[in-house]
């Protein structure tokens, strides 16, 4: 994280933060090389893009750490990590908590689902008892290394018990300590107003997801309501699967993969993306380019 701004101090800065999602190397890198100042890892895209399964409490604490790893070696950009349920109770929150900051994650985000939890703008979304969340939530805040390590307290009590309910959450969470407050799938405009309205001052996350069940807006227009950041976890794995679906049906009708309609980075770009121009660097430096290279 060396060069990074701390995650805190940018949320301290005027305005919303917008946060791409991010799910593997590739994604990590692209979005850093576009100017973004942090990052959020998708849990929905890395379930997708790791085991190819729907995102409905399949994924480990390991399988999730891994990619936590990933993409704090893929760049030194500060990010948020969805760390679903905390992967079971108290010590296992504990230790999900302590994992994802020593892997390299500038925050986590913990629900309030039931296990299996889902994605959180799907059906059949069930939650825990609130004091049982609020336990998970206090246990965050004791368990992180740091205070510049965010908590990010998310409740998807709006969809099994009302907003009302979710409100209700969401300020005991607040009383627990935790950093941002993630009123998952308001349904409405007025329902993301009332959030808004409701936590004047603190910290609040937007989950803007394409297709999904809160309405689809701007960082600018969330800023506006009072939201500190706005969160699009879906816009690059949905972009990337259209992408491959255009590609690879190019590929199957005309037997070559270009002159598909999908956008394709050059060889070169990519090869820059990934660090190339590095690895070169370093084999130049101790005698390992060219022949001696093949020896």
């Amino acid at each position: 994280m060396a060069g990074a701004t701390p995650l805190r101090a940018l949320l301290q800065r005027d305005g919303c933060l917008t946060l791409p999602g991010v799910f593997d190397g590739i994604s990590a890198r692209m979005a850093a090389s576009t100017g973004f100042d942090a990052l959020y890892m998708t849990g929905y895209g890395v379930v997708a893009s790791a085991l190819g399964v729907a995102d409905a409490g399949t994924a480990t604490f390991s399988e999730m750490l891994d990619r936590v790893r990933c993409i704090a070696g893929a760049t030194n950009l500060p990010f948020l990590a969805d760390g679903d349920t905390g992967y079971g109770g108290l010590l296992n929150v504990d230790r999900t908590v302590r994992g994802y900051a020593a892997a390299g994650a500038s925050g986590i985000q913990l629900e309030d689902q039931e296990f299996p939890k889902k994605c959180g703008h799907t059906e059949f979304r069930r939650v825990i008892p609130a004091d049982d969340a609020v336990a998970k939530i206090r246990v965050a805040v004791e368990a992180r290394p740091a205070k510049d390590f965010l908590i990010v307290a998310r409740t998807d009590a709006r969809y099994a018990e009302g907003l009302d309910a979710a409100l209700r959450r969401a300020e005991r969470f607040l009383e627990a300590g935790a950093d941002v407050l993630f009123v998952e799938s308001p349904e409405s405009l007025e329902e993301l107003r009332r959030v808004a309205e409701t936590f004047k001052g603190a910290w609040l996350l937007a989950n803007m997801v394409e297709g999904g069940r809160t309405p689809y807006l701007s960082t600018a227009e969330l800023g506006a309501m009072g939201f500190k950041i706005a969160l699009y976890p879906g816009s690059g794995f949905l972009t990337a699967a259209g992408a491959l679906q255009l590609v690879y049906r190019h590929l199957k009708s005309d037997g070559i993969g270009t002159g598909s309609k999908a956008p394709m980075l050059p060889f070169s770009e990519m090869n820059e993306l990934m660090g190339f121009p590095a690895v070169h660097a370093f084999e130049k430096r101790h005698g390992l380019s060219g022949s001696q290279h093949e020896k």
